[in-house]
């Protein structure tokens, strides 16, 4: 096969040239390639990159990005926030989920942009806990377009947490 074959239409005519690999002109052998690649694009979407906290899910859009950890006597959540103030930023918790949302507004009003990156408007991400935590002893600090969340478990949740031993 030539470069040629490759530009989906010549200079001298209007039609897309016909190129067929040996398998193309099995039609399973088609339809099974399609549809692997249509499962390969709907799964190359999913992020797996924060582990199972309860039933958090994640996904590829999710923003802020967060950072969990969770000890025997309190989870810590930290969300990258740059370019944010805490008056942007709003953090409730609700039926042990801990929500964070708020907006990121542009600094200009530049209607001739053609191209940019940065990501702007509302914001909203939840994250299960799975345990209780004690509400009134939260702690939430922002510094230097981190926030950093503190929940203390309750006496109760700690209680549940059962060490396993492992034998070899």
């Amino acid at each position: 096969m030539s470069v040629r074959d490759l530009i989906p239409w010549g200079r001298s005519s209007n039609q897309a040239p016909i190129v067929f690999r040996d398998d193309d002109r099995n039609p399973f052998l088609s339809l099974h390639r399609e549809v692997n690649r249509l499962f390969d694009d709907v799964f190359r979407s999913f992020d797996s990159r924060l582990p199972a906290f309860g039933s958090l899910s994640s996904f590829s859009a999710a923003w802020p990005n967060v950072e969990i950890s969770d000890t025997d006597k309190e989870i810590k959540v930290n969300a990258e926030v740059p370019g944010l103030e805490e008056k942007d930023i709003e953090v409730l918790l609700d039926d042990g989920v801990l929500t964070l949302k708020g907006e990121k507004r542009s600094e200009t009003e530049d209607k001739d942009k053609q191209f940019s990156e940065r990501f702007y408007g509302r914001f909203e991400r939840r994250i299960p806990l799975g345990v209780e935590v004690e509400e009134d002893k939260i702690d939430a600090r922002f510094k230097n377009g981190v926030l950093s969340i503190v929940l203390p478990k309750s006496a109760k949740a700690q209680s549940q947490v059962k060490r396993i031993a492992i034998k070899s």
